[in-house]
C-alpha cells in the first residue's frame, strides 16, 4: 500500500475501522479487500474485491466504508471489483492472527495439506462441511485437540 496524499491516508484509516460482518474482529484491510483507493477534489472512490461473489453482505460493507469516509468528511463512491478474484492469500498476517484467535483457519494458498487447526496447530484436521456458517467458510474437524472450527474457503 502506497499513500499518497493525506485524503488518501484518511481513507486507509477509515478502512481499517470497517468491520467485516460476519467476522468482526478483522477489517476489510485486514481480509485483503481493497483492490485500490483514488481521492480527488470530489471525494473518494474505493474498489472491494468480494470475498465470495454471492456475499449477501455486500451491500451492508459498501455502507460502511460509505459511512465510515463521510466521517472523513469524504463522499465515496464504493464499487466492487468483479475482475479479480479474493483469495485467502490476501489475508494480512494480522488478519490472519486474529481470525486464529478466533477459532477460524485460514488455508495457505497452494498448500494441498490439511488445513492446521486453529486452536492446538495440529493438521490432522477433516473437512465435516463445506456449508460454513457463511458462504466463504467451510466446518472442519480436528482430529488432535477433538474441537470443531471453521476456516475460510479457498
Amino acid at each position: 500500500m502506497t499513500i499518497r496524499s493525506r485524503s488518501e491516508e484518511a481513507v486507509w484509516q477509515a478502512l481499517a475501522r470497517v468491520p467485516d460482518p460476519e467476522l468482526p474482529v478483522v477489517s476489510v484491510i485486514d481480509l485483503g479487500m481493497v483492490k485500490s483507493v483514488a481521492v480527488d477534489d470530489r471525494g473518494a472512490r474505493v474498489e472491494l474485491i468480494p470475498t465470495f461473489l454471492g456475499c449477501p453482505a455486500l451491500g451492508w460493507i459498501a455502507d460502511k466504508v460509505r459511512a465510515a469516509l463521510a466521517e472523513q468528511g469524504l463522499e465515496a463512491e464504493v464499487a466492487f471489483a468483479l475482475d479479480v478474484v479474493w483469495e485467502p492469500s490476501r489475508i494480512t498476517p494480522d488478519g490472519i492472527e486474529k481470525l486464529r484467535e478466533m477459532g477460524v483457519a485460514v488455508p495457505a494458498k497452494g498448500d494441498a495439506a490439511p488445513v492446521a487447526c486453529p486452536y492446538c496447530g495440529a493438521r490432522d484436521t477433516d473437512i465435516e462441511s463445506l456449508f460454513g456458517p457463511t458462504p466463504c467458510r467451510a466446518v472442519y474437524y480436528c482430529r488432535a485437540c477433538r474441537q470443531p472450527f471453521e476456516a475460510m474457503k479457498p
